[in-house]
């Protein structure tokens, strides 16, 4: 069985026009993936300038504040602090002062209280001996 040159040129040549339409096809999504990828570059770029920029800069204006209300506050409880450890001591210390003139007083009292009690006593059993 004799196989005629003529008649493998036909599928050949719809191959070789289907392959360069292939490469066509290739070359078209290629350059078309390229003009797709450098608009959405250009969009995000678009995007970030006109809506990202501008709320970062928000934000940085934002955290400057709240950092700087942050050491207030934190200078503010330092002072409140040492203002009421002060506080503190000295109502400490008046305590102790009122505690140590009270106990002057209270033991001058309670030794008049037993002198007066042993005059007492002593003029009792005198009674009682007459």
């Amino acid at each position: 069985m004799g196989m005629d040159v003529t008649s493998l040129s036909i599928p050949l040549w719809i191959m070789a026009v289907v392959s360069v339409l292939q490469v066509l096809l290739l070359i078209g999504i290629g350059v078309g993936g390229c003009v797709m990828y450098s608009r959405v570059m250009a969009l995000v770029n678009d995007l970030e300038s006109r809506q990202i920029e501008p709320l970062r800069e928000k934000v940085d204006a934002i955290l400057v504040d709240v950092k700087s209300v942050t050491a207030r506050v934190s200078q503010q409880t330092e002072r409140v602090d040492q203002a009421i450890t002060g506080t503190i001591d000295r109502v400490d210390d008046t305590a102790a002062r009122v505690r140590a003139g009270m106990h002057d007083r209270v033991s001058q009292a309670v030794g008049v209280v037993r002198g007066v009690r042993a005059v007492l006593m002593s003029l009792f059993q005198s009674e009682s001996h007459a």
